[in-house]
């Protein structure tokens, strides 16, 4: 395996790491491993925190694919609490509105699902790394500033309902996108068509492109399967 020509690393990034800190680890680990001071790293598409699943780590060459790899269909299994929402649309605020949820049935939301298929506008989440006017949009509205983020243009193939409990007004679906999708986004507007909010409790990155989660290292064996690797320098 020869990091310098590069690599491909999926790494299954587990829950309340952000993707740059998986991918400095996984960078420093390499660059000790090869006796080196910094091995060229870098991910194709960042994962919130408080999701997990497939993160793509690129080393040398290969990071020149890096918006290539960005590009692939992805496929993602979310949770979502009807009834609520939260300022970032997941478990990272606590809950600010509440919402009544008697109307909702099974089959208002495989209803309501299909209307998000296909080429769709989507308002980014103002707690994100979005741009404005040179600054990350989740850093202004830390410091309380108002935030106003357009819609974007986006695809995506598949929302599909996967559960839904009535007695814990939860679901979870399967989401099968282009990039530049939150999935966050998505609860928000999932809610709002529902007339009751939702917000994720929990985003699981199942695929990008040909990789799946199952072709995954575990972040903590890493180590592992790095001192099984031979290693061309």
């Amino acid at each position: 395996m020869n990091f310098n020509e590069g690599v491909v690393i999926p790494i299954d990034k587990p829950y309340k790491m952000s993707s740059f800190g998986a991918l400095a680890h996984v960078r420093f680990l390499i660059s000790k491993k090869m006796g080196v001071k910094r091995v060229k790293t870098g991910h194709a598409g960042t994962l919130d925190p408080l999701a997990t699943g497939v993160l793509l780590i690129c080393t040398g060459r290969a990071t020149k694919s890096i918006e290539q790899l960005q590009a692939h269909t992805k496929e993602y299994v979310a949770t979502l609490k009807l009834g609520a929402t939260t300022a970032s649309f997941d478990k990272e605020h606590t809950v600010n509105f509440t919402f009544p949820t008697k109307h909702i049935t099974r089959q208002l939301i495989e209803e309501t699902l299909k209307n998000f298929e296909g080429d769709v506008m989507q308002v980014p989440p103002e707690f994100s790394a979005c741009k404005v006017d040179g600054k990350r949009a989740y850093l202004l509205m830390r410091k309380g500033k108002e935030v106003e983020l357009k819609a974007k243009p986006l695809h995506i193939d598949q929302v599909s309902l996967l559960d839904f409990n009535p007695e814990q007004m939860t679901m979870a679906i399967k989401v099968v996108c282009g990039k530049g999708t939150y999935i966050r986004a998505l609860a928000r507007d999932i809610g709002t068509a529902l007339g009751s909010g939702a917000f994720l409790t929990s985003l699981r990155r199942t695929r990008v492109g040909d990789y799946t989660v199952e072709q995954c290292v575990s972040f903590d064996d890493f180590p592992q399967w790095l001192d099984n690797q031979t290693i061309e320098k």
